[in-house]
């Protein structure tokens, strides 16, 4: 009989087993990978640390305008970096060897697939929740009257960044490439942190809203 920490044992086992054989495909120094690094690391660190910044001072608000047109100056800044970290992990699968064991036909539809479902989550939450909504406009001052609860929210927590995820795992099961797996587990990674940094922060914007309101009433 095998108790839990042997599962527990097994998992880990197998987990390391995995990244070392991916690892054994995947050069770590070569110049297209590590930029693929810096720019998944860099896409969440940048906007999180521009959208604070303006939710304390204002100052692109005041700059722009408006906090809408500071918004969408900012949600276009973030697509064109967007752009860039593809081109980047594209670029760092094709440099780097395929995987035989995922050269086939029905790994390959298994990656449309992802690709299909990833698409399908990204782009039902940008309708859901708008481009302010999408592009952090509670942090500037554009907020919701209620949580969004619709399709895809109502099967999914984070669509958008789960959505992009799996865009990224598809593309690398379509070009059999372990540089592709491994740098899809580095955005799993940055995400769930960015998640862990955002959501309170979001949360408390809307309980002052909340606290403001009954001040007011």
């Amino acid at each position: 009989m095998i108790n839990s920490s042997g599962y527990v044992e097994s998992y880990l086992e197998a987990d390391l087993c995995i990244m070392t054989r991916l690892l054994g495909y995947v050069d770590l120094s070569e110049p297209h990978f590590v930029a693929a690094v810096l720019a998944i690391v860099f896409n969440p660190l940048f906007w999180n640390v521009v959208a604070r910044w303006e939710h304390k001072t204002r100052k692109l608000s005041k700059a722009f305008g408006s906090p809408r047109l500071a918004c969408y100056t900012l949600g276009g800044a973030i697509l064109l970096l967007n752009i860039l970290r593809s081109h980047c992990f594209t670029q760092a699968m094709l440099s780097q060897p395929r995987m035989q064991s995922l050269d086939n036909p029905a790994a390959y539809h298994v990656g449309l697939a992802l690709l299909g479902v990833g698409g399908v989550f990204v782009f039902s939450s940008f309708l859901a929740l708008g481009f302010t909504g999408t592009f952090l406009g509670d942090y500037f001052g554009i907020l919701k009257e209620a949580r969004v609860t619709m399709f895809p929210f109502s099967v999914l927590d984070n669509p958008m960044y789960w959505g992009s995820t799996a865009i990224y795992l598809g593309w690398a099961i379509v070009h059999a490439s372990p540089t592709g797996l491994l740098l899809t587990a580095v955005v799993a990674l940055i995400y769930m942190v960015a998640i862990l940094y955002e959501e309170p922060f979001t949360a408390e914007i809307y309980q002052q809203k909340a606290s403001q309101a009954c001040k007011r009433s």
